[in-house]
């Protein structure tokens, strides 16, 4: 990799901040900074991947070859609620100014998710737009079940995203219910998105520029897959979240919310507070690079522990090493 003479790995920070509510198992999000000679970008592979090499591609990307131009100053932003309780998940629905709200199910039992749904509605308002991710939680005939039941709770849901984890078990489910499969996981665990056959499977695609290798390389999948696409946060500071937005921004199409108002389940930032991506009156803008760190930011969130260091450093090796 020629960048690698451009960038000076071995001191790239390394942060770890706690999430205000627990979500898909995160308590804690941890990652990297890596500063490019045009600015600073986020390499933060959660614990179970494996693809490291394109997680280093998109955290290099912005502070190198840069993002793809954009087509739109704003992208809308639907607010991500974790699998918390009824009152909880209304009071972020609420508080969110987003009119569009992704709700994680298939944590508990269906009655959970059923409540949770209903309070989001209810947090929303009759005019809200409401999806479901289950992040690949059920097989077929148990996402079934849930999908109809979650659907007559909110008087229909958008889509429902990753309802199983694999593709064919989305086209199964896909055939026996009305409501709209998104595809998300599925693509970005696969070896080569772009070789995906996914019509039969989904109605729709949700891309993450991490797993995909960058906001260049997403966009090259949401032309090869040939279906409407949105992108989602992969629980980013605002350096990683602006590449999810620049991805957006890209987008020759976007019918859908993008959810990328995961910024509040987080505690803190790497940034300053007035660069801090919040959506306001539920959108973000693009911007041509994310903003640089603040040093008070890093040094409050920074990883201290040797062993959790090393770990880091040793994972950052290995994305190098694939790259």
């Amino acid at each position: 990799m020629v960048v690698q003479t451009l960038i000076d790995f071995d001191r790239a920070p390394v942060f770890a901040i706690p999430t205000i509510e627990p979500i898909a198992g995160l308590t804690v999000r941890e990652g990297m900074l890596i500063e490019g000679p045009q600015g600073w970008g986020e390499f933060s592979p959660l614990p179970h991947e494996r693809a490291l090499g394109r997680w280093l591609t998109a955290a290099i990307e912005p502070g190198t070859v840069g993002w793809p131009d954009p087509v739109r100053g704003r992208v809308p932003i639907a607010v991500t609620i974790p699998a918390v309780d009824a009152v909880r998940a209304h009071e972020i629905a609420a508080a969110s100014g987003c009119r569009t709200a992704a709700v994680e199910v298939g944590v508990g039992g269906l009655a959970q998710d059923v409540e949770r749904v209903r309070a989001v509605r209810d947090g929303l308002g009759a005019e809200g737009v409401l999806r479901c991710d289950a992040k690949g939680r059920w097989d077929p005939d148990t996402a079934v079940t849930a999908i109809g039941a979650l659907d007559r709770a909110v008087g229909g849901l958008e889509f429902i995203a990753q309802p199983c984890p694999t593709v064919d078990e989305l086209a199964q489910v896909r055939r026996r219910v009305e409501v709209p499969i998104a595809v998300g996981e599925s693509i970005r665990e696969s070896e080569d998105p772009r070789s995906l056959r996914l019509s039969e499977a989904a109605d729709m695609a949700v891309l993450a520029t991490g797993p995909l290798g960058g906001a260049r390389r997403a966009l090259r999948v949401a032309e090869s897959c040939g279906l409407p696409c949105l992108v989602t946060s992969t629980l980013e500071t605002t350096i990683g979240l602006a590449a999810g937005l620049a991805l957006a921004g890209a987008l020759p199409e976007l019918a859908f919310a993008c959810e990328l108002g995961t910024r509040g389940i987080l505690a803190g930032d790497v940034v300053a507070d007035s660069r801090s991506l919040v959506a306001v009156d539920g959108y973000l803008p693009v911007a041509p690079m994310p903003p640089a760190p603040q040093r008070d930011q890093l040094e409050r969130y920074a990883v201290t522990d040797p062993t959790r260091l090393a770990w880091w450093r040793e994972r950052l090796q290995s994305a190098i090493s694939a790259s």
